[in-house]
């Protein structure tokens, strides 16, 4: 018989819950969660922390798409879900080579220990647009389905 790998399921949505998702991760409810605190300024002032997970998978549903925008800045490859209603960006997308790949951010999770958190500070200031595309590629979560 084959051992499978347990995913833990997490909910996560804006505070008016316009823009929802689902994080799965490969673990379970007392593991440690790895969390990048982006130093831009985008992610400073919306107090953004990230998490994904290259082997886990993740669901994005928006009830109203005219309260929400996929808000781009600096190199435009990324898709920063604003949800105009609330103001919390819950989860930021890039398609990369036909795939959609995503992080999330934890403060928009839904009913969770905090305590679960690994937070470490992540500068991507210098990172070109081509290496950048490798590592989300490489740790991004990737869509379900």
């Amino acid at each position: 018989m084959s051992e499978r790998t347990p995913f833990e399921r997490i909910h996560g949505s804006c505070h008016c819950g316009n823009i929802r998702f689902t994080f799965e991760r490969p673990g379970g409810p007392v593991d440690k969660i790895p969390v990048r605190a982006c130093g831009c300024t985008l992610c400073r002032k919306h107090n953004a922390s990230w998490t994904s997970h290259p082997d886990g998978r993740f669901s994005l549903r928006i009830e109203d798409a005219d309260r929400a925008t996929p808000y781009q800045f600096g190199t435009k490859t990324a898709d920063f879900h604003l949800c105009q209603t609330c103001g919390v960006i819950p989860i930021v997308t890039s398609t990369l080579d036909g795939r959609r790949y995503a992080v999330v951010n934890i403060h928009s999770f839904d009913d969770f220990d905090s305590s679960r958190f690994d937070e470490s500070p992540t500068d991507f200031d210098g990172e070109g647009i081509e290496d950048r595309l490798a590592r989300r590629k490489r740790n991004w979560t990737p869509e379900a389905g």
